[in-house]
C-alpha cells in the first residue's frame, strides 16, 4: 500500500444545484488517524468525500495529498486511485456469488492477500457461495468492508459506514478502520453515529 502522510483541505466550497453547500473549508488529517465529518443533512459531508476522492469538482479551493515518498498529489484523478470508497452504491454486483464478487474486486485491485481470508475477517465466508442478490443490507455493507480491504487503498473514505449494520458489524467496521490506521492508513468518515474510535470530529454547519 502506499503511504499518505498528509491530506491538507484548504478553503473547499462547494456548489450543487445552483446553492451553496459550505465554503471555506480547512481541515488537515495525518497518516494514522481518523476523521470525522458530521453535520445536518444537508451539510455537505458526502460532497466534501466525493471531492477529495475527485468524482466532484469544487467551487474554489485546494486539496493537497501529500505522500511519504515525499512527491505531492494534487490531480483529481490520481488523488482518486488513492481512496478506497463506501457509499450508498456499494457496487454489488447481485448475479454474481459473494466469493465471486469479492474476487472481481481482487482482480480489480491486484489485491495481494487472498480473498477467503477477507471474506473470513468480514464474517462472510459461510455464505461465500450465496447469490449476492440475496443478501441483506447488512451483509451487502460487509462485502463492501472485503472491498476496501482487497483495494489496499491508503486513504478511505466512508459515506455512513454504520448504516444497516448490526452491533457486531458496527464494531468490526470499527476495528477495521482502526486497523488500517495502525497500519499508516488515513480514514475520513461522514458520518451522525459514534464510532467507537478515537478520531478527530469536524462539523459541518449549513451554509
Amino acid at each position: 500500500m502506499a503511504v499518505v502522510s498528509l491530506v491538507e483541505v484548504q478553503e473547499l466550497g462547494c456548489e450543487r444545484g445552483g446553492r451553496r453547500i459550505f465554503r471555506n473549508l480547512s481541515f488537515a488529517v495525518a497518516s494514522g488517524q481518523t476523521l470525522s465529518l458530521e453535520g445536518p443533512n444537508g451539510a455537505g459531508k458526502t460532497s466534501v468525500l466525493r471531492i477529495l476522492s475527485g468524482l466532484l469538482p469544487p467551487l474554489e479551493g485546494d486539496i493537497r495529498v501529500q505522500m511519504a515518498a515525499g512527491y505531492v498529489v494534487s490531480d483529481p484523478e490520481e488523488r482518486g486511485r488513492l481512496a478506497g470508497w463506501i457509499g450508498h452504491h456499494d457496487g454489488v454486483k447481485g448475479q454474481l456469488s459473494v466469493s465471486e464478487n469479492a474476487q472481481f474486486f481482487a482482480t480489480l485491485h491486484g489485491a495481494r492477500v487472498s480473498v477467503s481470508s477477507v471474506l473470513d475477517r468480514v464474517g462472510l465466508s459461510r455464505i461465500a457461495d450465496l447469490p449476492a442478490q440475496y443478501l441483506s443490507a447488512g451483509q451487502r455493507r460487509r462485502l463492501g468492508l472485503a472491498r476496501l480491504i482487497l483495494s489496499d487503498r491508503p486513504l478511505w473514505l466512508l459515506d455512513e459506514p454504520l448504516s444497516s449494520l448490526d452491533a457486531a458489524g458496527r464494531r468490526l467496521t470499527a476495528e477495521l478502520i482502526g486497523q488500517h490506521c495502525d497500519d499508516g492508513g488515513i480514514a475520513i468518515v461522514a458520518t451522525h453515529e459514534n464510532l467507537g474510535l478515537d478520531a478527530t470530529r469536524f462539523t459541518l454547519g449549513q451554509a
